[in-house]
């Protein structure tokens, strides 16, 4: 039979080693959570802006963005930096907010919040956004960008009807 004070130290010295462990175990765990990638800050400090260039300037020379909402891609600097004149035009105060960022090689999922107002609708949005970026080998440059949000939650948030569609001029 094990003495009194015997038994004590042992149930001491395992809560010692219990509470280093978790210690340990959640210094750890925060240490696994790196800042997001430096490319998804400029991308979100680009979409917040109001330089349409300096999205552009964040892919590579034959990148693609496909806006996956309304069913379009462009493809290279240009193109890509005249949708976001585009969406500057057509969406006041356009902002997207980070959440959670996770990446696996080249590709980093971006879960953010799309909003802003819609020139002419009586109500803003703020919708849920899934962002594929996959980057160059270098790590420097987005090669491909899939935005996935709900076009219908948009209108509907916005008070617009679902078959609206911005004016042309």
């Amino acid at each position: 039979m094990t003495s009194r004070p015997r038994l004590a130290l042992t149930v001491l010295s395992a809560a010692a080693v219990l509470c280093a462990s978790a210690a340990t175990s959640t210094a750890t765990a925060q240490a696994a959570e790196p800042r997001p990638p430096r490319i998804v800050a400029d991308w979100a400090r680009a979409w917040n802006g109001t330089d349409p260039a300096a999205l552009g300037a964040l892919f590579t020379a034959d990148g693609t963005y496909t806006d996956e909402g309304v069913g379009i891609t462009f493809h290279g600097r240009q193109e890509i930096s005249g949708w976001k004149a585009r969406a500057d035009a057509v969406i006041d105060e356009v902002h997207v907010t980070v959440r959670a960022v996770r990446r696996h090689g080249d590709r980093i999922t971006v879960e953010a919040v799309y909003a802003g107002h819609l020139k002419g609708a009586p109500k803003p949005f703020a919708v849920p956004m899934t962002t594929l970026l996959d980057l160059d080998r270098n790590h420097c440059l987005i090669v491909s960008d899939q935005d996935h949000y709900s076009l219908a939650t948009v209108l509907s948030q916005s008070g617009l009807p679902a078959g609206w569609t911005p004016p042309t001029d």
